[in-house]
């Protein structure tokens, strides 16, 4: 896998091929397995981190012992990158869904790139355009209800088919619509009593008519 072409596409680094080889001097590819921890909320925060494929899941962790979904990471997508602007320690957990590889990026060494005024200018507008989409994030999340974004979130990720072999945990799903597994569990008991949707392992069937709603025809 090309690390260079993947940090080009993510959000942080478009358009500064050019600028990304000395990166790979400031970091190095880490291997997990399925269910084992990146890092641990409150830790340290020494790198950030760009998924090469895999699945890694963002949690935290309430007083009482509840981890809380944060977001699923996918490959091409960079996380952690918090730990470069506003803290020292990780705000959250980081585990593998599946086993992964990731490019871990030295956050010294990273600062001492900053010192280059082409890289330092492309990147600040990236962070910018990325702070805009995160706005829009929050609009997303607070104009839609959980139904609409798990559709929304089907034919984004899968497309418009009658029946989809999903490739995803139910939980992960519930992650990367912004809900809990409880409130999804509850929406998909629902549907099935309307008939919308049936689901058996990794094989789920949407009916025409629910389609036909979502996609305002």
């Amino acid at each position: 896998m090309d690390i260079i072409r993947l940090f080009e596409k993510s959000d942080l680094f478009t358009g500064m091929e050019g600028e990304l080889k000395n990166l790979l001097n400031a970091g190095s590819v880490i291997n997990i397995s399925h269910g084992e921890l990146l890092f641990t909320e409150g830790e340290p925060g020494k790198h950030f981190f760009l998924l090469i494929n895999g699945g890694i899941r963002l949690f935290k962790t309430s007083p009482a012992g509840q981890e809380v979904d944060i977001r699923l990471v996918r490959s091409g997508e960079i996380f952690a990158e918090v730990i470069l602007f506003e803290k020292d320690m990780y705000p959250v957990s980081a585990m593998a869904v599946m086993p992964s590889s990731v490019f871990a990026v030295n956050r010294t060494a990273f600062n001492d790139l900053l010192t280059d005024e082409p890289f330092r200018k492309k990147f600040i507008t990236n962070l910018m355009q990325k702070q805009r989409y995160l706005a829009e994030r929050i609009v997303y999340l607070t104009s839609y209800d959980v139904e609409e974004r798990f559709f929304r979130f089907l034919l984004d990720h899968y497309g418009r088919f009658e029946e989809i072999r999903i490739d995803m945990s139910k939980k992960d799903i519930a992650s990367a619509i912004g809900t809990i597994p409880e409130t999804f569990s509850r929406l998909i008991a629902r549907l099935k009593n309307h008939g919308a949707v049936e689901w058996e392992g990794n094989r789920l069937k949407v009916s025409p008519e629910w389609w036909k709603m979502y996609e305002g025809e």
